[in-house]
């Protein structure tokens, strides 16, 4: 009788179904290399590592397009920091749960006759969409050099980094913020560089944002998910070659575009996630004076940063 239990165990464990992925859909704005570590995550395998079937679709943020998916579902995960703050702060039940990217890679390019911001005054400058990092960063960068972003320029919504650069080059916009690498090619073409955003202010350019619900009921998955990209951040700061072969397929750009932009971006990808908490807090300033907010908000009512603090534990992570 033991003989056939046993024999009974051994069918039944064998024939057992494995625990199939968590399928999860996360959305990106654009391609740009500020972008790329959730693609790079499933490309090199990180998502598979976790137990975790990734889908990473392309989500233009003009009109808000992220927001709407992500409170109806239709995707799990986004990761824009700052126009998902701004969409919590009016009552959308999403949560920034890590941040990849905690410092602007962006730089202000502007056509080849203005050399400096302030000839900006009664300009028009491109941007993504109200609400997004770029248009954040272009107010917070005029304002610091003396223009009032309400009254003295004119924000004009024209779409992803791609879109700005081509707005650029054709003259509809007298500048626009850029990323790596579409700035290593306004450079090129003579455009100016007239500011570079991290020497003047410390915004977040991307990290993982879900809903509350997903939060309280999958705390496993967005365990998995942190992990996945804090891997790929890992590996874009450890591996050049790799990446920069990665962004020539992805992005595809040519090597010395790559190799460029590389080393333009690779400080800026947060490989433990210590920098969180920083750059939302910037985050959150900016949103309350967008929204006109008076009243002072305190950072877990945008951010829920325990999961990620468990990770870095368990991955023997010392915060900074």
């Amino acid at each position: 009788m033991r003989k056939i239990f046993l024999t009974l165990l051994t069918v039944f464990l064998f024939f057992a179904p494995v625990r199939a992925a968590d399928k999860v859909r996360i959305s990106i704005p654009g391609l740009a290399s500020v972008f790329m570590t959730f693609p790079l995550a499933h490309k090199f395998g990180f998502f598979k590592e976790e137990g975790i079937e990734d889908e990473i679709i392309r989500v233009s943020a003009a009109g808000g397009a992220s927001r709407a998916m992500i409170a109806s579902g239709e995707i799990d995960y986004a990761i824009g920091i700052a126009s998902m703050v701004r969409a919590a702060l009016t009552g959308l039940p999403v949560k920034v749960v890590a941040c990849h990217v905690p410092v602007p890679v962006n730089v202000l390019v502007a056509q080849r006759n203005i050399k400096s911001v302030p000839e900006l005054k009664g300009k028009t400058i491109g941007i993504l969409n109200p609400g997004s990092p770029p248009d954040f960063m272009t107010r917070m960068i005029v304002r610091h050099f003396g223009l009032d972003p309400e009254k003295e320029i004119k924000l004009v919504s024209v779409g992803p980094p791609e879109a700005r650069f081509a707005a650029l080059n054709q003259g509809i916009v007298h500048a626009t913020l850029l990323s790596p690498p579409f700035d290593f090619e306004a450079k090129k073409l003579g455009f100016n560089v007239i500011a570079i955003a991290r020497e003047i202010i410390s915004f977040p350019e991307t990290g993982l944002v879900t809903g509350v619900k997903k939060i309280q009921e999958k705390p496993d998955e967005v365990k998995r998910v942190i992990r996945a990209g804090l891997k790929a951040n890992r590996y874009i700061r450890g591996n050049r070659d790799g990446t920069i072969q990665f962004m020539m397929e992805w992005l595809k750009i040519r090597r010395e575009v790559a190799a460029a932009t590389h080393e333009s971006v690779v400080q800026a990808f947060d490989d433990d996630g210590s920098l969180c908490e920083k750059g939302i807090r910037v985050a959150i300033d900016e949103s309350t004076k967008a929204l006109k907010i008076d009243r002072a908000i305190p950072l877990g009512e945008v951010a829920d940063l325990s999961l990620l603090r468990a990770v870095q534990r368990e991955m023997g992570i010392q915060g900074r």
